[in-house]
Order: C-alpha cells, then structure tokens, then sequence
C-alpha cells in the first residue's frame, strides 16, 4: 500500500472513528440522591454451549473488576435469542434488558458493546441507548462503551495481545490467518486496518473474513505460495469460537477456510478460541468499561 493510499485510508478511519464516538452524558431525571448503577454487557450471542466459554470469561472479569456493581446480558441477535428460548434460556435484547433493569430500579447503567467494530449492530445498540437517554422519566444516566476497535490505541493494544495469543509452537516460517465476520457495513474499514498492523508486526500475520467485505483469502495464499509457506494457522478473530468458527473457517465444507487451502496443498492447524477467551483482548473491552464507568459520575 503506498504511503498516500495508506494515509488516506487511515484518515477515512478516522472519519469512521470520530462518527461512532458515544455521547457519554445524559442528563438526570428527578431526584439525583438515589443512585442504583448496573452494567450491561451487549453481545451478538451464541447458542453453541462450547463457544460460550468467551462470554463466560468476560462476565467473570467485569464481576471481579465490578465486585459491587450488578452485571447484567444482553444478546442482539434475535435468531439466537429464538433458539435459545426453544431450549428453555429466555435472553432479552438490549432494550427489553434495559426497560428491565428501569423497571428493577436502576438509575445509572453502563452499556458495553462486546461487537468486534462499530459496524450495523452497534449502531442500533446506540439507536437503543439514545432512546433511554430521551425517555422522560427514565434512566437518570446512560453511557455506552465502544466495541473491540474504536480508535487507532484500540487497534494497537489489540495487535499486541492477538499476537501473543499465538500457539507458542508456530513456526516463524508459517502463516497465521485471523478470521473476522466481515460486513457491507463503512465500518469493515477496520478488518483492512488490522490486517495491515498485524503485517507490519509479522508478515505472515492475516486477516481475512468470512461472508462480506475484505480482505479476501485469495491474495493471502498468493502470498503464501510466493513466500513457501506450507502450513496456515486459522484463529478466529470474533468474540466467540461459534458457528462462523467452526463451519466457515474450520469446517469440512468445501468453502469453509480450512478447504480451501487443503484443496491449494496447505497443510492447516485451527485454534478453537474466540478473542473473549483470552484475558488481555478482553482487556481492552474492560478499558472501554472503564470510561463508561467513570462518565457514570460525571455531571
């Protein structure tokens, strides 16, 4: 990439950056002596018990980090919600969860985003929190902590800790590739941004997605091929190791990732974790927890 597209791209980025930025405050309805806070933690949602290993992990951090501060879970998925409703688990979306905790007395509550980019569905987890802060007679304050990626520290803390969450046993010589869902969201700006600081820290380090966007597996194996690379690494690069994980990058379908290099005689090795599993990826979420927290108290 050229240093004039790569600056414009950078500065397209931060246009994206600056247009997802929360509003923290909200001003107080009524009487500001009684305080109940809360958190909601807001993620797409899985219904493979094996993936929620993530989700667990992450509810475990923000309890011993919040020790005092009720936790509460949302899912905006309304086609997991549904399934897991078949099964007897009733998760609500993240406006029924917040008319509840209205309802139970909360009067200040922080909403984290556990989305990987500000993509469609933080933008309606935004569209939600607006609401409640107009709602007359509400929440007394509402703020919303940014996903995964927001801002160009974001991507460099997370840069670093994905590459120390690489097998210790990996070859200098192979290829590790990071798959990320993708979206037709101006957000997916943030896959390319990542797949280009993870080069320049190892360039057999890549980022592909699954379903929309870029960037694609093609060019990776072209580079791969040209550097005689044999083997290939797939990591999620998602909240969870769910079903995207476990069909479309590791499955034996012939379009999953892991065929598609077999069937280009790449030797490939998957790792079944999603980012939410590993404690330093999810701090960088708890660092955004951490300033919705403090405007909390803010005036």
């Amino acid at each position: 990439m050229k240093p004039t597209k790569l600056s414009l791209f950078f500065a397209i980025l931060g246009a994206l950056m600056l247009l997802t930025s929360p509003a923290w405050s909200h001003s107080g309805h009524g009487d500001e002596e009684h305080h109940k806070k809360g958190i909601l933690l807001v993620t797409f949602g899985t219904s493979s018990p094996e993936a929620r290993a993530g989700l667990d992990n992450i509810n475990e951090i923000v309890n011993r980090a919040y020790p005092d501060t009720p936790v509460r879970w949302a899912y905006t998925s309304k086609m997991i919600r549904r399934k897991l409703a078949k099964q007897g688990e009733q998760l609500e979306s993240p406006a029924q969860a917040l008319a509840t905790m209205q309802d139970e007395g909360f009067t200040h509550v922080a909403v984290q985003s556990l989305h990987i980019i500000p993509g469609s569905e933080f933008h309606d987890l935004q569209a939600v929190v607006q609401g409640f802060r107009d709602m007359s007679g509400g929440l007394k304050r509402i703020t919303l902590g940014r996903p995964l990626l927001a801002e160009p520290e974001s991507l460099e803390r997370v840069k670093e800790a994905v590459v120390e969450n690489i097998p210790a046993e990996r070859k200098r010589d192979e290829a590790v590739i990071f798959l990320g869902h993708g979206s037709d969201h101006p957000s997916n700006a943030f896959y390319p941004a990542m797949a280009y600081i993870f080069r320049q820290a190892d360039p057999l380090v890549f980022m592909s997605t699954v379903h929309e966007g870029a960037p694609r597996l093609e060019p990776i194996m072209a580079e791969m091929k040209q550097r005689d690379t044999e083997t290939a690494y797939l990591m999620p690069f998602m909240s969870v190791a769910g079903d995207h994980a476990r069909n479309d990058m590791a499955g034996s379908g012939e379009n999953s990732l892991k065929s598609l290099l077999e069937a280009e005689n790449f030797k490939v090795k998957t790792v079944m974790k999603g980012m939410a599993e590993y404690d330093n990826v999810v701090g960088v979420w708890l660092s955004h927890l951490d300033q919705a927290m403090a405007h909390l108290d803010q005036e």
